[in-house]
């Protein structure tokens, strides 16, 4: 009888979407080891203005979880994520309290670049102002006796250089 109810008081827990209830609990009176944070981490170092991201944490053997600064009710889990959009860089720091007392803690930044980032790949050119460069003078155009000179120079480099 009682290996049926545990099975579907298991059963039950397991149709439940994104619970707390899903990470194991130990039996009554069975000895609890220390509080650990398995995980805490945001999925991307650093996001736009405005946009969101996921920050995920994981504890083991805790009686209390706190993630400051709030974001939205927390609970002991092994893993779970909350979604974020953060209007600033922040600080976020998450404190488990262990049955015993003992309290565990972590820290991470999450960069907010409030300026957009420079395209990668090609600068459209058309889209910078135009420059006009001041120190320099209009070319005058090539005389025709220094054009057929310096295609001369040309001619005769290259048959010199090819042994004609």
């Amino acid at each position: 009888m009682a290996a049926a109810v545990l099975l579907t008081a298991a059963w039950g827990i397991s149709r439940i979407p994104d619970s707390a209830l899903r990470s194991w609990i130990p039996p009554v009176g069975a000895p609890r080891g220390p509080v650990r944070i398995l995980r805490f981490y945001a999925t991307t170092g650093s996001i736009a203005l405005g946009d969101k991201a996921q920050l995920c944490y994981g504890v083991e053997n805790a009686r209390s979880v706190r993630i400051s600064p709030s974001i939205a009710p927390v609970v002991p889990a092994v893993n779970r994520c909350l979604e974020i959009v953060p209007d600033h860089t922040t600080h976020y720091t998450i404190l488990a309290e262990g049955f015993d007392g003992h309290i565990a803690a972590r820290f991470l930044t999450l960069v907010v670049e409030t300026a957009p980032a420079p395209p990668r790949g090609r600068t459209n050119m058309a889209a910078l102002p135009a420059a006009t460069p001041h120190c320099m003078a209009p070319l005058a155009p090539a005389s025709r006796s220094t054009h057929a000179w310096s295609v001369g120079l040309l001619r005769r480099s290259a048959s010199s250089a090819t042994g004609l």
